[in-house]
């Protein structure tokens, strides 16, 4: 008799995909979680509510909290046409608070100022050099995100450089607006000029926008890039893309 015929050799099982994962596997990222915009919005309106209890200056604080008056509202009616990155929310939300503070007290006069003041042994309370910074270190990516989404300077190497003239440009005027509150308001508007006495003090709020801008660029802009391209993908917003002037 013949031997029988063995058959088809069977094919190896693949390997189990239920087993433990490789550790060099690190497996499937997860997207962070996002911070909803709603309360970003709200710590905003929250702080701006509580600042203006009992007040040292009511004039003073409508001036120093104007901006975030007018802003959050805006913001808001047009979230549906034309929704902010998470980052800008965040450092939007933060800049209010810091209005808010200066508002609330004067920035000649906020307590977490003074307490700088005393135990570093400076001469002025700093809380107003820290507002000017953040005065360009906030606008610098509301900036980035407007030119990159609605000007063909998206990518462009045009867009760090142009980014910080908008913010120095926008403290300048700033400035000029408080130049008109002291012609109008005379010593009246020495507590939202908070020079206390520096005659260099134009000067200084303008160079601190502008370093507060430059570093927002230099820490942010990848990030902010990462959260451009995730807002395009996720609700279908003008993408990021290289500007080419030539092609």
């Amino acid at each position: 008799m013949t031997a029988a015929h063995p058959g088809p050799h069977p094919r190896p099982r693949p390997a189990s995909r239920t087993g433990p994962r490789p550790a060099s596997d690190p497996g499937p990222r997860r997207a962070p979680r996002r911070v909803p915009p709603v309360l970003f919005a709200g710590v905003a309106a929250v702080g701006l509510a509580v600042s203006a209890w009992d007040v040292r200056d009511r004039t003073t604080w409508f001036l120093e909290t104007f901006w975030a008056l007018i802003g959050l509202p805006l913001v808001v009616l047009l979230w549906r046409r034309f929704p902010l990155t998470g980052l800008l929310c965040g450092l939007l939300a933060a800049h209010t608070l810091v209005l808010a503070a200066g508002g609330h007290y004067t920035y000649a006069q906020v307590p977490a100022g003074d307490w700088v003041r005393d135990t570093f042994g400076l001469s002025r309370n700093p809380y107003d050099r820290f507002g000017h910074l953040m005065q360009g270190f906030v606008p610098a990516v509301l900036v980035r995100e407007l030119l990159s989404r609605t000007s063909p300077l998206r990518g462009s190497r045009w867009l760090a450089p142009l980014t910080v003239c908008a913010c120095l440009a926008f403290s300048a005027f700033f400035e000029l607006l408080e130049w008109a509150a002291a012609l109008i308001g005379g010593h009246g508007a020495d507590a939202f000029l908070a020079t206390q006495g520096d005659v260099w003090d134009t000067q200084w709020d303008m160079f601190c926008a502008l370093t507060g801008a430059v570093l927002s660029l230099l820490l942010l802009s990848r990030a902010h890039d990462r959260q451009l391209a995730d807002l395009a993908a996720r609700d279908g917003v003008r993408p990021l893309r290289v500007f080419h002037p030539h092609g």
